[in-house]
């Protein structure tokens, strides 16, 4: 019983440094995304964020 522990807990610590890698590129994803729906919408990333201004 004491052996299933030890391994199951081995197995997790080895898991963990795996999926925290994982976590960068959700979060890069969701930076990205937000991004993209920014532009959409006419903004664009300069010192200030600012409208763009239509051309018409």
């Amino acid at each position: 019983m004491k052996i299933v522990r030890i391994i199951r807990l081995a197995v997790v610590l080895a898991v963990l440094p795996a999926l925290s890698g994982c976590w960068y590129l959700v979060a890069g994803g969701a930076g990205v995304y937000g991004g993209y729906k920014m532009k959409e919408k006419g903004y664009t990333l300069h010192n200030p964020i600012a409208k763009e201004k239509s051309s018409k």
